[in-house]
């Protein structure tokens, strides 16, 4: 890949996690319950019954070819109608991907005519988030913003405020609050399985060991938010404070492991809770031995999970919502609930990353909130900040106020 991947405003930027994009753009003034497959059929069905919602991409990288394209085009009630990207074999992908969607080369082709969009979704580089979003809720047209929603919290306060200021609504792509073991996990504490938690574990490991030199994620320019803890950490930090609510204080490791790497591969966040909960948070891009994906301790029981939730591999393979197989975990690693000896093997819940775009439907046509609040995301980024000045400074930081709320 040599080329620019899109233009902006003269601006050039890339879609994808292999393109380095011009700098300067983040500087620029401008849920799903437990239940399983039973809601999001329910959910789904009732989709079908609103008039169908025109929706544009900008960027055709791996966040809009495999996660939001797909599952847009899964959803009844939203219809991919737009693409952007300048790269010319995605563009060729997009069109053979999704026949009747106009394919464009620059966002300012959508923006020139946002009366024939209901939704944009914004799956570019971390640094082009703001920015994009910004001209979406100028141009009156509803937002879908790809985790994180900023490269510093003050950012993502002031878009919020402009959203809420201009009635368009902002809501954040935290897809991993319906991966398959997440559901089962939030299920588990809502039926009171483990008592009283006092603990929380959480991984999101991977042997990567090479550098990619080309990806702006290799990039250490704050404004850019590469790194891990701006990418996997986004997800294990949300995760954690749906399940467990406000944060009063943040301590953290974060560490350069691979040859030649300038941005963090090894991160590690622990975070004391408002209502007493310890959260502790790994990220790693050279685990040669994985952990497990979850522990959770309880004054009742233990719960233990390995391996990844399988719908980003299945959306990789082309496989789509209401497949029989969607979601579902076959590797045989369901989680083990119980104390001592005394265990059972947990089933795992089906997957359900369509309910994300659901949500998004249902809120388009006022019939209820957006999936994710975007306050939410704030809340992320807060977080992520005092990890970062935990790290470089060898200490707890303590929040003046709290951080995040439970679902």
């Amino acid at each position: 890949m040599t080329g620019p991947d899109l233009v902006v405003g003269g601006q050039c930027l890339a879609d994808s996690e292999d393109v380095a994009i011009t700098d300067g753009i983040a500087e620029s003034t401008v849920e799903g319950p437990g239940e399983g497959r039973p809601f999001e059929s329910s959910l789904m069905r009732s989709m079908s019954k609103l008039r169908s919602r025109r929706v544009g991409i900008i960027g055709y990288g791996l966040a809009g070819r495999v996660f939001h394209a797909p599952l847009i085009a899964a959803t009844p009630g939203l219809e991919v109608a737009a693409i952007v990207t300048s790269d010319p074999g995605r563009a060729a992908q997009a069109r053979k991907d999704h026949p009747d969607a106009e394919v464009v080369p620059e966002a300012d082709a959508i923006f020139a005519r946002p009366d024939q969009l209901d939704l944009v979704v914004v799956a570019t580089p971390n640094d082009s988030h703001v920015a994009l979003a910004l001209r979406s809720i100028e141009a009156g047209v509803a937002v879908v913003v790809d985790k994180p929603l900023a490269a510093a919290a003050a950012e993502g306060r002031r878009l919020i405020e402009r959203s809420e200021a201009a009635g368009v609504l902002l809501t954040v792509f935290q897809n991993r609050r319906w991966d398959n073991d997440f559901l089962t996990l939030r299920s588990l504490l809502d039926e009171d399985r483990l008592g009283r938690v006092h603990r929380f574990e959480s991984r999101f490991e991977r042997w990567r060991p090479q550098l990619r030199q080309e990806s702006w994620r290799e990039d250490p320019d704050p404004a850019r938010a590469g790194g891990l803890l701006y990418d996997l950490g986004a997800h294990v930090i949300d995760q954690a404070l749906v399940l467990f609510g406000p944060v009063t204080s943040v301590y953290a490791e974060l560490d350069r492991r691979r040859a030649g790497s300038v941005v963090d591969d090894d991160v590690f966040v622990a975070l004391t809770h408002a209502g007493g909960v310890r959260s502790h948070l790994w990220a790693g891009a050279l685990v040669a031995q994985l952990g497990p994906r979850f522990r959770l301790l309880g004054d009742r029981a233990g719960y233990t999970k390995y391996g990844l939730d399988v719908q980003e591999a299945q959306l990789v393979a082309g496989l789509r919502p209401r497949s029989p197989e969607w979601g579902m975990d076959t590797s045989g690693h369901d989680g083990i609930l119980g104390a001592d000896e005394q265990v059972e093997v947990v089933p795992t819940l089906p997957g359900a990353y369509e309910d994300f775009y659901a949500g998004v439907a249902a809120a388009l046509a006022g019939d209820a909130p957006p999936p994710v609040d975007p306050w939410d995301a704030v809340a992320v980024l807060e977080v992520i900040e005092a990890a970062r000045r935990s790290a470089a400074d060898h200490l707890v930081v303590r929040l003046t106020q709290s951080f995040g709320a439970a679902r």
